[in-house]
């Protein structure tokens, strides 16, 4: 019997997903959390996973695994990796997130496959899957989000998507969620990343205003970093400018469209 396995990202579409293989609607009995580092995940999703996701899994008897990753050689070996750290170590020369460039258009992407899919991909194969034998990994996109869908580029892996084929959308994640008397969680995403809306980085400002600070302070890091290299300035959004600037304290944005905006197109993160 091949593995079925569950990326969980700790979202509204993942606690759904985690809701329906506890009434068996699903056929998932193990979920995987990809923390990408307890200084890079927002709060309120690492504090509703541990107050939340893992008592509901364990009292339906669902193994809910939480992966981080370790280095594997060099002088860091043993020791974890968080992406804000990466992003912060001093002489790094890439930048993993998707990073807004002077046209607005994101940049480099390895975050999701660094901090996502390859420690999935690595914890699915210790468990026995193989390219003869791949492991079915379940990824929580629902019908809204159905252009974030693609097949697996891992041998040993097969993506399927349960949401869609129930034909589920986010509304009615929240509402499986809210029916099964669990609070629903808040949207999952690093609290740096470069693709959310700017409303959301407006609901940043305004409820996390101490990690808008360090996000603004991040941004000028990097920016900074690049102009050392002779390389042009990159930003967290798509306005290019400065986010203090991009997202003004006290001003309410009206919800604006960009289809880069909202989602790692991966599909594996937000979820």
């Amino acid at each position: 019997m091949s593995i079925r396995a569950f990326s969980f990202g700790g979202g509204q579409q993942s606690m759904a997903c985690l809701v329906l293989a506890a009434q068996g609607q699903i056929d998932f009995p193990l979920f995987l959390f990809a923390n990408v580092g307890d200084d890079s995940e927002l709060p309120t999703t690492l504090r509703y996973i541990e107050e939340h996701a893992k008592p509901y899994a364990a009292k339906h008897s669902i193994e809910l695994v939480e992966l981080r990753r370790i280095m594997q050689r060099g002088p860091d070996k043993g020791r974890e990796r968080t992406l804000l750290g990466e992003l912060e170590m001093p002489g790094s020369k890439s930048v993993r997130i998707p990073v807004r460039m002077a046209n607005g258009a994101p940049g480099n992407r390895d975050c999701t496959n660094q901090w996502k899919i390859r420690l999935i991909a690595a914890e699915t194969k210790r468990r026995g899957a193989s390219v003869e034998r791949p492991a079915d990994v379940g990824i929580g996109i629902s019908v809204d989000e159905i252009g974030r869908a693609k097949s697996s580029t891992i041998p040993h892996q097969r993506t399927v998507h349960p949401l869609l084929d129930i034909g589920l959308r986010r509304t009615d994640c929240q509402r499986i969620i809210r029916d099964a008397g669990l609070p629903v969680p808040p949207k999952s995403a690093c609290w740096f990343c470069p693709m959310k809306r700017p409303e959301d980085w407006q609901n940043l400002r305004r409820e996390h205003p101490d990690l808008f600070a360090k996000s603004c302070q991040l941004e000028a890091q990097l920016i900074e970093r690049r102009a050392g290299l002779g390389k042009d300035p990159v930003y967290l959004t798509r306005f290019a400018r400065p986010l203090a600037e991009a997202i003004p304290d006290g001003v309410d944005l009206l919800p604006m469209f960009d289809e880069a905006d909202g989602a790692c197109d991966s599909g594996w993160c937000m979820t």
